[in-house]
């Protein structure tokens, strides 16, 4: 070797590892082994009296420097929270949090968040990195919840004490998903019949009030009869008794039981029964929750219909056809699965805000004018009737009549 390279030598340091150098009277250059890359250029250059030219840094896929964003990313997907969360959950944060990673600290810099300490996050770089995307606050929104996931992992390894993202507010507007109006939805049911696929989808998002996951995965063993008891009296119901496929394997899921209204009974009645899900495709096969976004939107279009109107704009639909018919808060929450009032609210609020302005301006006008605000009446009354008989009243109970100057004098109280 030292005939081939003249002036290179090996010797043996005091850890017992051999090591390689070259070697004149001026000077001493230490060399890789022969066997290794790079071995043939680090010669030319000592011999040449160059500088030796170091093995250019490769960084493996995964690597990232402790305490820094991406140390912080590794251990949140190891973590109890995240291995609980659904696969598209786990998508939609890696997505966000990999784009916030590989985001330039400043744009004429090539340092990238994934090597910065926790710790040197600041409010201001927050706020800044926020308004990077101004134009759609929303996915800030969403940015800012990953970050927050990433700094967790951070104070609970601690390497930092206090949070820098605890101040930062960033709530943008939110109008929800926009309902279908009863244009919109005749249409629809006249170009799809009873028994398509397209017909049942619909059906189910519009009169179950569904999420997309639970209308794709929704089976004919779930329809069960309830035993329910109003006004004291037991009534049986035909529903399906569902696990809300949303935080299914975070926290299990929200038991729902929705009762079938006879609006959806005549589609189920024509539906396909090949399979065991109750919507399926031409092959008897069920679908994928992810492709009823897409089919949704192609049966729309073939309906002639304008985009914007998705499957989750039916589930809006029917939390509008609950506040129109003045259900409480309470059971809109528990007939579409919801948890907060404030999101429950959300798909009521438009329906809510036009009857109660009417209602409103109706008593101005009675104090004003001591007349009702005449409002043109469309179709039949639909509905219960504005008076029932009372449960326990003064003529004998259930069932017993009043007579006039008693309904009057009712109504004054």
């Amino acid at each position: 070797m030292t005939d081939k390279y003249p002036g290179l030598s090996s010797y043996t340091d005091r850890h017992g590892k051999v090591r390689w150098r070259y070697r004149t009277k001026e000077r001493v250059v230490s060399l890789p082994a022969p066997n290794q890359p790079g071995f043939k250029d680090a010669y030319q250059a000592a011999v040449e009296g160059r500088k030796v030219p170091k093995a250019p840094v490769v960084q493996m896929p995964g690597a990232a420097l402790p305490g820094t964003f991406g140390a912080a990313f590794q251990r949140l997907k190891i973590s109890v929270k995240w291995l609980a969360l659904d696969e598209a959950s786990k998508r939609k944060n890696t997505r966000l949090i990999e784009e916030f990673l590989e985001l330039r600290v400043v744009t004429d810099h090539p340092l990238v968040w994934r090597n910065v300490p926790v710790k040197n996050l600041r409010r201001i770089h927050v706020e800044e990195l926020l308004g990077r995307f101004i134009a759609t606050p929303h996915k800030a929104k969403h940015l800012l919840v990953g970050i927050r996931k990433l700094v967790y992992v951070a104070l609970r390894q601690d390497w930092i004490e206090i949070d820098p993202t605890a101040a930062v507010e960033w709530r943008p507007a939110y109008a929800g998903w926009k309902a279908w109006s009863r244009e919109a939805m005749a249409q629809f049911e006249k170009r799809w019949q009873l028994g398509t696929a397209a017909r049942t989808c619909y059906g189910l998002a519009l009169w179950l009030g569904n999420r997309r996951a639970d209308v794709a995965g929704l089976r004919w063993d779930q329809r069960v009869t309830r035993r329910v008891f109003i006004d004291g009296i037991e009534r049986h119901f035909d529903g399906f008794d569902i696990v809300q496929a949303k935080n299914k394997g975070r926290t299990g899921g929200k038991r729902l039981f929705v009762p079938i209204t006879p609006m959806l009974s005549e589609i189920l009645d024509a539906a396909d029964r090949r399979g065991e899900t109750v919507l399926v495709n031409g092959y008897g096969e069920p679908f994928s929750a992810k492709s009823l976004t897409g089919m949704m939107a192609h049966w729309c279009k073939l309906a002639g219909l304008p985009k914007g109107l998705t499957l989750h704009g039916l589930r809006k639909s029917l939390g509008v056809y609950l506040a129109e018919a003045e259900a409480s808060t309470r059971q809109l929450m528990d007939v579409l699965g919801h948890d907060d009032i404030d999101h429950a609210e959300l798909y009521s609020r438009e329906a809510s805000q036009v009857r109660l302005a009417v209602q409103g301006m109706d008593r101005v006008v009675r104090l004003v004018t001591r007349k009702p605000m005449l409002g043109e009446p469309v179709g039949e009354p639909r509905g219960e009737p504005p008076y029932k008989a009372l449960i326990n009243n003064d003529n004998g109970g259930p069932g017993g009549t009043r007579t006039p100057n008693q309904a009057v004098m009712s109504r004054r109280l």
